[in-house]
């Protein structure tokens, strides 16, 4: 469910060049503050996976919506307790 979000959000990931020491830049526009740079374009798509990845984390635990990318959408997911 994650991964597939994720990668429903890199599909909709939009780069472009900069002048900086990493000059790939990438970011998702439907998800405020979502953003990464690299050296090469595979690396700015990978930090922006951990990006995405991190952003869902912390929307999670302060229990804020998470909104739908790419006709993909995060359940509420409940912590599961194992008994033993």
């Amino acid at each position: 469910m994650i991964v597939e979000y994720i990668n429903a959000a890199l599909r909709e990931a939009r780069y472009e060049i900069i002048k900086d020491e990493e000059p790939y830049y990438g970011e998702v526009p439907s998800l405020e503050g979502v953003w990464a740079t690299g050296k090469t374009l595979e690396e700015c798509r990978q930090n922006l996976a951990e990006a995405i990845d991190g952003w869902i984390i912390i929307r999670l635990r302060k229990g804020l919506p998470i909104p739908p990318v790419g006709g993909r959408s995060i359940e509420e997911i409940k912590k599961v307790e194992f008994g033993g």
